[in-house]
C-alpha cells in the first residue's frame, strides 16, 4: 500500500510520518529538507528561481512515486507529487513569481507524469492555521525558511483547501489546531483508530474533535 501525508509547510508531516511508520512497521519515505540546491536562492528571489525549484521537486517526487509502485509492503510518504503541481506551482504563478510560459511547461510535464501513476491508497491531510504553521516553522529553525512571507503561506493554505475539496481518492483530514499527535498519546490513538477503520475495517469510531473523515 501507499499511504501519503499532505500539508502546508510546518504542518507536521515528517513527525506524523515517523510516528505512523514506527507504530505500523511501515517503510517511511521522507521529504529531504536539503536535497534541492535551489531552495536558499528561491526564498531570496522567488521570481527568479520558482521554475527551477519546482522542477527539481517534481523530478524527485516522480522518482519516489515510481519507486513506491515497484516496492512491496506499505510505504508512508512525507508529502506528495500532487502538492507540487496543485499547490506550490499554482500559488507561485498566481502571485506573479512564475511566468505563464514556465507554468504551462510545468503543468504539461506534470500531466504526462500523472498518466503513469495512480492515487495513494490513503491520503492523510494535515489542516493547520497560519499561526500554528508559523510557530512550528520558527520552532524548527531552518535558516532558508526564515524569509517565508505570511501571504505566501496563506496562499498555500487556500490552495490546499481547494485541492482537498476536489480530491478523488480516499482522504483522512486531521485538524492540527485541535489535535496534538506528537505530545498527546490519546490524540495519536484517535488517528490510528481512524486509519485502522479506513484501511482494515477495524475499530468502529465516533467523531472526535480535530479529526475528520471524508471520502471524496
Amino acid at each position: 500500500m501507499h499511504i501519503a501525508i499532505a500539508g502546508n509547510i510546518g504542518a507536521g508531516k515528517t513527525t506524523l510520518t515517523n510516528l505512523l511508520a514506527k507504530h505500523y512497521g511501515w517503510t517511511p519515505k521522507f521529504e529531504p529538507v536539503d536535497f534541492n540546491p535551489y531552495m536558499e536562492d528561491f526564498y531570496k528571489d522567488m521570481s527568479r528561481w520558482s521554475f527551477n525549484v519546482q522542477i527539481c521537486f517534481l523530478n524527485k517526487r516522480f522518482k519516489d512515486v515510481v519507486e513506491i509502485g515497484r516496492t512491496s509492503g506499505t510505504i508512508i510518504q512525507d508529502r506528495t507529487i500532487y502538492e507540487d503541481a496543485r499547490i506550490f506551482a499554482p500559488n507561485l504563478h498566481e502571485q506573479g513569481h512564475m511566468s505563464d510560459r514556465d507554468f504551462t511547461t510545468y503543468c504539461d510535464l506534470f500531466d504526462l507524469m500523472m498518466s503513469l501513476v495512480k492515487y495513494p491508497d490513503l491520503l492523510i491531510y494535515l489542516r493547520s492555521s497560519i499561526p500554528n504553521l508559523v510557530a512550528q516553522i520558527q520552532k524548527r529553525g531552518r535558516g532558508y525558511e526564515a524569509g517565508i512571507r505570511l501571504d505566501y503561506l496563506q496562499g498555500l493554505n487556500e490552495k490546499y483547501e481547494k485541492w482537498i475539496s476536489e480530491y478523488k481518492g480516499k482522504v483522512l483530514i486531521i485538524d492540527k489546531d485541535h489535535i496534538d499527535f506528537q505530545d498527546n498519546p490519546e490524540d495519536f490513538k484517535k488517528i490510528v483508530n481512524m486509519i485502522d477503520a479506513e484501511l482494515y475495517g477495524l475499530f468502529p469510531f465516533e467523531a472526535n474533535e480535530g479529526v475528520g473523515k471524508e471520502i471524496l
